[in-house]
C-alpha cells in the first residue's frame, strides 16, 4: 500500500488547526452574577443574585460553535434581606447543605458570526432540566488592565423552580423564575 505523505500531512494540519481554533475563557467571578426575579404572592417581584460563580466558556468562532460549563454556589444567594437569604438557603427551598452546587452546561448557538443562544441543562436542587438562554449582547475586547481578551455577554432565560423540586409556596407564589445573567470571561 502506497502512503500519500502530503495527504497525511494535510489531514494532520487540519486536525491540529481545528483543535487550536477553539479558545477557552475562564469566568471572571467579580464580573459575573446570575440574577433572577421571583414572584412574592403576586403583590411584588423579588430580585436577587448569586455572588459566587466559576467555570469556562469555549468558543470556536470559525466553526461557529462553543460550550458553557458554569458552577454556581447557591449559598451565595442575596436578596438584600438576610432573613430571606437564610430561608431560601434552607431545606424548604434550595437546601444548600444537601445541594451545595448548581450547574449550567450547554452548547452555544450562533446566528451568523455572533453567539445568539445557549441550549443548556440546569442542575439545581439535585435535578437537571433544559433551560435555554437568549444572548442579548456579546462583545470581546482586549482588557486594558489585563492586556488579554475578555468577552462579555448579557443573557436571559426562565424556568419553573417547581420543575426542580423547589415548590415552596406554590400556588400562592408563582414558580416562574426569570434569569438575567451578566458574564465576563478571560481568554486563557
Amino acid at each position: 500500500m502506497k502512503v500519500n505523505k502530503p495527504l497525511i500531512a494535510l489531514a494532520a494540519y487540519a486536525v491540529v488547526s481545528a483543535a487550536m481554533a477553539a479558545d477557552t475563557y475562564t469566568i471572571e467571578p467579580k464580573h459575573t452574577y446570575p440574577s433572577f426575579e421571583a414572584d412574592h404572592m403576586g403583590i411584588s417581584v423579588w430580585r436577587g443574585k448569586f455572588t459566587k460563580t466559576s467555570g469556562n466558556v469555549v468558543l470556536d468562532r470559525s466553526a461557529k460553535s462553543g460550550s458553557v460549563d458554569i458552577a454556581i454556589d447557591p449559598a451565595s444567594i442575596q436578596f438584600g434581606l438576610p432573613a430571606l437569604d437564610e430561608h431560601v438557603k434552607g431545606a424548604d427551598m434550595l437546601d444548600v447543605t444537601q445541594f451545595p452546587t448548581a450547574n449550567y452546561k450547554g452548547a452555544i448557538v450562533f446566528n451568523g458570526d455572533q453567539p445568539a443562544a445557549v441550549d443548556g441543562q440546569l442542575t439545581l436542587h439535585g435535578q437537571t432540566h433544559p433551560v435555554k438562554l437568549t444572548i442579548n449582547s456579546f462583545k470581546c475586547i482586549v482588557n486594558p488592565m489585563l492586556k488579554r481578551e475578555v468577552c462579555g455577554a448579557d443573557a436571559i432565560g426562565e424556568f419553573k423552580r417547581s420543575d426542580f423540586g423547589v415548590a415552596y409556596g406554590t400556588p400562592k407564589f408563582s414558580p416562574l423564575v426569570k434569569l438575567q445573567i451578566q458574564v465576563e470571561a478571560v481568554k486563557q
